[in-house]
């Protein structure tokens, strides 16, 4: 009977020693939770939302003490009014992006100092300019990007094309022979605005003798949009892709212009080397390259535009604590091998920095460096726009598209939203 009582006893000691073990590990579990830091970030790319999702995880596990919550945004969504709300509110992102030039000079307040982050060193320094103001740097770039045509090599083989179109009248032959093999030209997603009032207007720009030159003078009065010959082409090559383009293109999103192309259904698609990871997603091996976006008969047209797009920039009105780790993950992405590894591997990137080495970034990178390192490159240019410009640029250009502008209208729209957002931007003070 003692025997018996005693191992009673004995077992409800365990009993009492696990359950406190359990009590103890859940405490701590519970303390290491309440411990974690959690970093916010607003991720522009929605073409590497996975991999930037996959890459914020390898973070966490180096650093358990971190939690990373990403917001993806993009295409007709991105219109910065959520990010602004949050700004002004005090609550937004540790984590966000901007482009630079104007737009940096507005957003300055919010944009914290990282000219004393290691990285500094090994960007290139051209890279650095459009976000350095009083010799302070207020952004990391995330990386350099190319656009033009995209082509399928094997759609235009069968529509017996073997010399890539470099002027607007090459073009206009290949597309007529594209349509009579029985395929549809372009992939055309006009439902997004930023291809019209961004991608496709800057070649106007771009194909300026001096785009800075000419961006100073139509701030001065002293050019005009309306009279500029290299507009009045501009639309020409809009006409075109609308005319040899898909179905209801003002319907047609981000997402189904790139499922008309990967499918095989266009030969074209006026994109950047961005699209590559969301094309190996579902075609991989796809036969691709790039052609310059010819608006006129001139050899300029061989050329791509060739920018940093976006630069990572920590929200200053974070707690010190937070822009701290915010500065740690940024510099870790560049410095580490496993950051370099996602954003050269995964992500696709041209890196904007001259200490990460790169193998083979697929057919559009590899179209994009060529262009760059021959010199047959332009500039972006919507950075030095007005803000709101671009914007209202494509929403005209939307008009256009249904019929409710004539060529004229549209040329005088684009002038005066430019007029407009021009003088209320020399009242604003930096």
């Amino acid at each position: 009977m003692k025997k018996r009582n005693y191992l009673i006893y004995l077992i409800g000691a365990l009993g009492l020693l696990l359950s406190g073990c359990q009590e103890a590990t859940k405490t701590k579990e519970i303390q290491a939770a309440e411990s974690k830091m959690t970093l916010h970030i607003r991720n522009p790319k929605v073409e590497i939302a996975t991999q930037f999702e996959q890459m914020a995880s390898a973070y966490e596990q180096e650093h358990p003490y971190i939690d990373i919550e990403i917001e993806t945004v993009g295409g007709a969504t991105d219109d910065l009014a959520d990010l602004k709300a949050q700004l002004a509110a005090g609550t937004g992102p540790d984590i966000f992006t901007n482009n630079g030039y104007e737009q940096a000079r507005l957003w300055r307040k919010y944009l914290e100092d990282l000219s004393d982050q290691s990285w500094v060193k090994d960007a290139y320094e051209e890279a650095l300019y459009p976000i350095t103001f009083d010799e302070k740097i207020y952004g990391m770039p995330m990386n350099m990007e190319g656009y033009g045509l995209v082509y399928n090599k094997d759609l235009f083989a069968k529509a017996g094309i073997h010399e890539p179109p470099n002027t607007l009248k090459e073009l206009r032959f290949a597309v007529k022979k594209i349509q009579q093999a029985g395929i549809t030209p372009f992939a055309s997603g006009y439902y997004e605005d930023w291809k019209l009032g961004v991608l496709l207007v800057n070649v106007a720009f771009a194909q300026q003798n001096d785009a800075d030159e000419f961006i100073k003078n139509l701030h001065a009065g002293t050019e005009k949009i309306t009279t500029n010959q290299l507009f009045k082409d501009l639309i020409q090559l809009l006409d075109m892709t609308v005319q040899y383009g898909n179905r209801d293109p003002l319907t047609t999103d981000y997402t189904m212009e790139l499922n008309q192309f990967t499918s095989g259904e266009a030969a074209m698609i006026l994109q950047g080397n961005w699209i590559q990871p969301m094309i190996d997603q579902v075609a991989p091996n796809m036969n691709i390259g790039f052609l310059p976006i010819p608006i006129h008969n001139d050899q300029k047209n061989d050329a791509l535009v060739v920018s940093v797009p976006n630069y990572w920039v920590v929200n200053n009105q974070s707690s010190p604590e937070k822009k701290q780790e915010a500065k740690k993950f940024l510099n870790w992405m560049v410095s580490s091998e496993q950051g370099k590894t996602f954003l050269t591997e995964e992500f696709k990137f041209i890196p904007a920095f001259k200490h990460i080495e790169t193998d083979d970034l697929g057919p559009l990178a590899n179209d994009t460096l060529a262009y760059y390192k021959r010199g047959n490159i332009v500039s972006s240019n919507w950075y030095h726009f007005p803000v709101g410009v671009k914007e209202q640029f494509g929403t005209f250009m939307q008009q256009y598209i249904a019929h409710q502008l004539n060529r004229d209208q549209l040329l005088r729209e684009l002038q005066t939203s430019w007029d407009r957002a021009s003088s209320q931007m020399k009242t604003q003070t930096p």
